[in-house]
């Protein structure tokens, strides 16, 4: 029987030269972009009509192997070293109420739901079913990176999404005020208006709607440049994030590695801790060995220098 702890390292991203996690990673993975397209193609009339069993005998088989998936994950939770919470019990509900323990979840119960409701009417539920797509985030920390940069960043993106608000609101009102005369069909009230100054500030511009006056075309040329400058103001600031939290984490590893570096050797608990933070900070292996060489190179280069210096003082004495 497998262990939980053999259980947690295959369910989780496979670490370099683990085969069984690695197959589990890719089967799963494919499993998921199947259902994707399984979806998809089942709002195609005809395809649905053609196939309709075997949607049905997929989907019985794609809800097995998550539920099942889901079970294994809450029961190896238990030997989570990761978790902040100190007990097997503590671990299990952290997961179920994370993140990613609420998106697998979601993944299948827009399918059980029905069986258990009966017979009330859930197909619109069907379309949740697209939420697997984000159980790719146990393999990628993409999602999660972002979700942390918006977190840190939010003061920045509050105040650009504040001046956003003051754009569309001011927009609307000026370009109502040009063009509600001319155009009432589409410029009828403030808050149609906001549809044609979301779309023109955005730099969309799908020209379903277009000012024709002067004063209306002026009003928009003006959106049209706060919009271009709104948008690279927020595009800046999730950039800016982004990249001061990988130097952030770059900064926190080579600390770490070099004070394990400083009696010259990575003893095996230094190097447990190393991994551990690794995990923390989502990191790659090749990342940390990247790094790892990089400062034994320097350590290297220091000492050679060190023992030069030593050699000349010794001969000038």
């Amino acid at each position: 029987m497998i262990s939980q702890q053999r259980t947690f390292e295959i369910l989780n991203k496979a670490k370099y030269g683990d085969k069984p996690s690695q197959v589990f990673d890719f089967c799963l993975s494919f499993l998921i972009l199947a259902n994707l397209a399984a979806v998809c193609l089942e709002s195609v009339k005809s395809i649905n009509e053609n196939f309709y069993l075997f949607f049905l005998y997929f989907e019985y088989f794609s809800v097995t192997i998550f539920s099942l998936e889901y079970i294994l994950r809450i029961w190896s939770q238990a030997v989570n070293e990761n978790s902040m919470s100190k007990t097997s019990f503590g671990r299990r509900v952290r997961y179920i109420f994370s993140f990613t323990g609420i998106i697998d979840l979601l993944a299948i119960l827009p399918s059980l739901l029905p069986l258990i409701a009966g017979g009330l009417d859930l197909r619109w539920l069907r379309v949740l079913r697209m939420v697997r797509l984000l159980k790719i985030s146990h393999y990628s920390s993409a999602l999660e990176d972002l979700m942390l940069t918006v977190f840190e960043e939010r003061r920045s993106l509050g105040a650009a999404l504040y001046l956003f608000l003051i754009a569309i609101f001011l927009s609307s009102a000026m370009m109502y005020l040009a063009e509600h005369e001319a155009q009432p069909e589409f410029f009828s009230s403030i808050p149609q208006t906001m549809w044609w100054s979301i779309i023109t500030l955005t730099t969309v511009g799908y020209g379903d709607v277009s000012p024709i006056t002067p004063i209306g075309q002026i009003i928009g040329a003006m959106t049209a440049i706060m919009g271009v400058s709104t948008v690279a103001l927020l595009t800046g600031i999730v950039a800016s994030g982004f990249s001061n939290q990988m130097s952030r984490r770059k900064e926190i590893v080579e600390a770490e590695i070099t004070a394990a570096l400083s009696d010259g050797i990575i003893s095996e608990e230094e190097e447990k801790n190393i991994e551990k933070l690794r995990k923390k900070l989502n990191l790659s292996e090749e990342h940390i060995n990247s790094i790892t060489e990089v400062l034994k190179h320097e350590k290297s280069q220091k000492l050679s220098s060190e023992e030069v210096e030593s050699l000349l003082n010794d001969k000038e004495k």
